[in-house]
């Protein structure tokens, strides 16, 4: 048995100071120190908040290896920037690129206190195994979450997507992995793939980009004379359970529907401020029974940041200081942690007898008093503030201790830097 003691626990529901932890895979026993018995393992936390560790709810693996891709680059609109890189990038990788792009984020996220990822992957030169070389990457050896899809597309041969989709989502699961059925976005799929895929996923939830810019919207009104959210409604893509990303530009139509089929939205402010593209509407999304969860698009690994955005951004957006409340960012933390436990099957998110032990200690002296009534205002203006894990665990394993990474990967950089040459090289020469 493990066990972490002299801690500060706070886990967004509580805080509690001078406690102990009992856990192997799973947290036993969660008590006051006073009553601690000992372990056959233990970590003194003193001085340090315990936290569960942080989901990530839609993210890009493959962005990895973009970082410092210099390449021409004056985009107009959103789909130039689709265009001139991540479409220019995404088509360029294979199966070899996607196992070390994996290795190298999941190492980040690690760094970061983030220990589950819902991903949304692409990769041109082979789809075919790519969502298993993810699960292999990032849960297999480095010992993360992760829920993984295949960003289906009328740029890639659409056939071999959704087999890919299925075969993944429909294959073996465990409390580590799993996969749902990933889209691109409305503008990327025509009626017939729409079609293809209602047709072939019964009832598995899907992953798509939703009115992430005004073209996506007006591209469908266009063209088929309805909303995103109301083709893909329409097409019964909609299904419990289903992420939606970004939806800036949805009207109350859409988040209405949204609502009504028990789906969810993906928010990602940072991201959303990087492309120019607007911020959300959270009070419609809110008024409308959407239940948000928080990603970052790819743009690194540092979740703390886009709560710090997702907190700064609606004040912003709404021009109130009072638009976005501390009870609205734990609902939206707490959503994340729902969404995963429900796919994979576990309890994570709290630090209580019988949630998976996935946890982070984090070094916060506070010149000021902590207490259950102002915990989350120290998340945000303290802990948030300043960011740095500690000490990680997944289901029990530590990752990281006292800042530094358990498994060796000095060996696997440098293959993860070939790999990375490789790519750049290969959208060079496809220009």
């Amino acid at each position: 048995m493990k066990a972490l003691i002299n801690a500060n626990i706070f886990d967004f529901e509580i805080y509690k100071e001078g406690q102990y932890v009992l856990f192997e895979e799973e947290i036993k026993e969660v008590g006051n120190m006073s009553e601690f018995k000992g372990a056959d393992e233990v970590y003194d936390c003193s001085g340090s908040i315990i936290m569960p560790s942080l989901l990530n709810g839609h993210t890009h693996v493959y962005s990895t290896f973009a970082r410092g891709l210099n390449i021409p680059f004056n985009p107009k609109n959103f789909k130039d920037i689709l265009e001139q890189l991540w479409w220019k990038m995404d088509s360029k990788l294979d199966r070899r690129a996607v196992y070390y792009s994996g290795i190298a984020y999941a190492h980040d996220c690690i760094k970061s206190g983030v220990t589950t990822i819902i991903d949304h992957h692409a990769s041109g030169l082979e789809i075919s195994g790519t969502l298993n070389e993810l699960k292999k990457s990032i849960c297999d050896y480095m010992s993360l979450r992760g829920i993984f899809c295949f960003e289906t597309s009328d740029r890639f041969n659409v056939d071999e997507c959704i087999k890919e989709n299925l075969d993944f989502a429909k294959g073996s699961k465990s409390n580590n992995y799993s996969g749902i059925f990933g889209m691109h976005a409305s503008m990327s799929l025509s009626d017939n793939t729409l079609k293809k895929i209602s047709d072939s996923i019964d009832d598995l939830p899907i992953h798509i980009h939703a009115a992430e810019s005004f073209e996506d919207e007006e591209d469908s009104k266009i063209k088929y004379g309805k909303s995103v959210v109301k083709r893909l409604d329409d097409f019964n893509l909609i299904k419990e359970n289903s992420i939606l990303a970004h939806c800036i530009y949805l009207d109350k139509e859409e988040a209405e529907i949204i609502g009504k089929r028990n789906a969810y939205a993906a928010i990602n402010p940072t991201s959303n401020m990087n492309n120019a593209v607007g911020l959300f509407d959270y009070r419609l999304l809110k008024e409308h029974n959407v239940r948000c969860i928080l990603g970052n698009d790819g743009l690194g690994t540092n979740i703390s940041r886009d709560y710090l955005n997702l907190f700064f951004g609606m004040k912003y957006r709404f021009k109130s200081p009072i638009a976005f409340s501390f009870d609205d960012l734990k609902e939206v933390i707490d959503n994340g942690y729902k969404y995963a436990g429900k796919l994979l099957n576990i309890k994570i998110g709290r630090i209580k007898t019988g949630y998976r032990a996935d946890m982070i200690s984090v070094l916060y002296k506070s010149p000021t008093a902590i207490s259950n009534d102002n915990k989350m205002s120290h998340l945000i203006f303290g802990i948030f503030d300043n960011f740095h894990p500690k000490d990680v665990w997944c289901d029990g394993e530590i990752l990281l201790k006292n800042y530094e990474m358990t498994k060796n990967i000095g060996d696997i950089y440098n293959e993860i830097k070939k790999e990375s040459i490789k790519v750049w090289e290969r959208i060079g020469k496809g220009e």
